[in-house]
């Protein structure tokens, strides 16, 4: 599958800000496969002519099918200290997502407990008392209402895996094309899920920095706020 070119969001010393595009994994995976990494990796070697290998890490993973802010750091000392802000949720995570219904309240949360279905490669709601539960916590607030879906604006309070999309199903409102949670409604590309914005610390500098991606192409036949 040929990927479109890396569009950068922001470029620095020390951090590297891309958005993601549906379809392209954000890393690991098999050597003969491009991902996010490989495709950053090969942009820094080509643009500063590095040799050798390059040093790239990841510090916010999107699931293959969703688009939106990527964060890379370029440095070991800025991973590390990016690593320690995620670690005490001090990052602000903020996501869009358009969502089957329109019967939801203005704003709310979701509070679960979820596992890991290794065979089937998607997450559970479960119990608290289940082998290796993890809470998920997240609010939303709703922007716009449509036809036949809802466009959520989504503060992401806790990072499981898959954890906006199970939890939005869970609640009956599945995201548009995420066949892997039930949707019934295509989608061009991927699923209707954008990581819109990032905040941080400048790992470095000391100061806030907001990075917003903007939406894909299959977003902008909504009335979508700015």
């Amino acid at each position: 599958m040929k990927h479109p070119p890396l569009e950068i969001l922001h470029e620095d010393n020390h951090l590297l800000v891309l958005n993601k595009p549906a379809g392209l994994p954000t890393m690991g995976v098999a050597p003969d496969r491009e991902s996010l990494l490989t495709l950053a990796k090969k942009y820094i070697k080509k643009r500063y002519h590095k040799p050798g290998n390059v040093y790239l890490g990841i510090l916010s993973r999107l699931d293959a099918p969703v688009t939106g802010v990527v964060l890379l750091a370029r440095t070991s000392k800025a991973a590390r200290r990016l690593t320690e802000q995620f670690r005490n949720r001090t990052v602000e995570k903020t996501y869009w997502a358009l969502v089957e219904g329109i019967d939801l309240p203005p704003e709310g949360r979701c509070e679960d407990w979820l596992a890991h279905d290794e065979r089937h490669r998607r997450m559970h709601i479960v119990g608290p008392t289940f082998t290796g539960a993890q809470q998920a916590r997240l609010a939303y607030r709703r922007l716009a209402a449509f036809d036949d879906c809802t466009l959520l604006e989504i503060s992401l309070e806790t990072g499981r895996k898959h954890q906006i999309r199970i939890q939005l199903a869970t609640w009956g409102h599945a995201i548009l094309g995420d066949r892997k949670y039930g949707s019934t409604h295509p989608w061009p590309s991927g699923i209707a899920l954008h990581a819109r914005r990032l905040r941080i610390t400048h790992p470095v500098g000391g100061n806030p920095v907001e990075f917003e991606a903007p939406v894909p192409p299959p977003w902008r036949r909504f009335t979508l706020p700015s």
